[in-house]
């Protein structure tokens, strides 16, 4: 099964809670539920958009926190909680589900809802209406999820105007992004390696390092829509092992086809082949051809801070 969303989460918590009477931890809870709720391995393995934190540990950890601005758990000490009597009294009434419409009978919830700056849960909709009621994603998953459409726009964007750039502009934008990658030791040498003669398949010749103790030979394709294929990639790895270089660096605004990557796959040299998706997503983790407009620290409690042990 899929990993439920965070209101379908309360009810097992708060049932935990309260056969455990005394105290439990996140990653009990976590840990009980998943076997419980029958959780594969791939489905723990599910990461938020940053991969930093797994979707289930978020998703229990967000249920407890908005049944505890309910007053139906409390905190013990830090990673901790319990059932409260609010708690206990809810689950003598045998619900069929606990969610966010449950947690409003709660004069609590409302208060918390209320507080300058809560999100968009205050008014009880989202942006085109949706209500907050059914809402699956945590406030975390909201916010990653919203940051990862913002970056598709604007790697879609990207990449547009790669494609209807000039040959010339678009050599000069892999040498700025491989310089930030840390290849070409300085501007002047990238600049003069790449696009300087084609030969044989072959863009240009950049610097793996600073030192140029080894070169990694390049290959450049702005395509709009033509995927490239074997034959382009054959050639190229032919042309590396004329050169007898072992290090290439296949880019293009397009795609590559099933038949090419196979091909890549199986020969001696290293060849890597970076598609449009991928050259759009390394501009914009280079800050190459964008700038930052606007961030938002996302900041939590400094537990060593509170350690009066210290």
């Amino acid at each position: 099964m899929s990993v439920p969303d965070y209101q379908s989460l309360m009810l097992p918590v708060l049932q935990f809670a309260a056969e455990k009477k005394d105290e439990i931890s996140t990653g009990e809870a976590v840990e009980v539920l998943a076997k419980r709720l029958g959780l594969t391995e791939e489905d723990l393995k599910e990461m938020l958009p940053s991969g930093i934190q797994s979707t289930f540990v978020n998703r229990v950890g967000w249920a407890s926190t908005y049944m505890k601005k309910a007053g139906l758990l409390e905190t013990t000490r830090r990673g901790y909680y319990k059932i409260t009597p609010q708690g206990q009294e809810l689950l003598k009434k045998q619900p069929k589900a606990v969610n966010v419409k449950t947690l409003k009978q709660y004069p609590e919830f409302l208060a918390f809802q209320q507080l300058k700056g809560t999100r968009s849960a205050q008014k009880g909709t989202l942006p085109g209406g949706g209500s907050t009621d059914v809402l699956a994603a945590t406030p975390s998953e909201a916010l990653e999820t919203a940051y990862e459409n913002l970056r598709d726009e604007l790697a879609e964007e990207l990449l547009a105007r790669l494609k209807k750039a000039s040959p010339a502009f678009f050599e000069r934008a892999v040498v700025d992004l491989l310089l930030k990658m840390g290849y070409g030791g300085s501007r002047a040498d990238a600049g003069k390696a790449i696009g300087r003669s084609g030969d044989g398949g072959i863009d240009g010749i950049i610097k793996e390092d600073r030192l140029g103790l080894d070169v990694v030979y390049i290959q450049a394709k702005r395509w709009d829509t033509n995927s490239v294929g074997r034959p382009d990639v054959m050639q190229f790895a032919g042309a590396l092992q004329a050169q007898k270089a072992t290090k290439g660096i296949f880019i293009t605004t397009s795609t590559f086809t099933a038949e090419a990557r196979n091909y890549v796959s199986q020969i001696g040299s290293k060849v890597v082949l970076v598609d449009g998706e991928q050259l759009t997503a390394m501009m914009i983790d280079n800050d190459v051809g964008v700038s930052t407009t606007s961030m938002y620290p996302v900041k939590k409690i400094d537990a060593d801070y509170f350690d009066e042990s210290i």
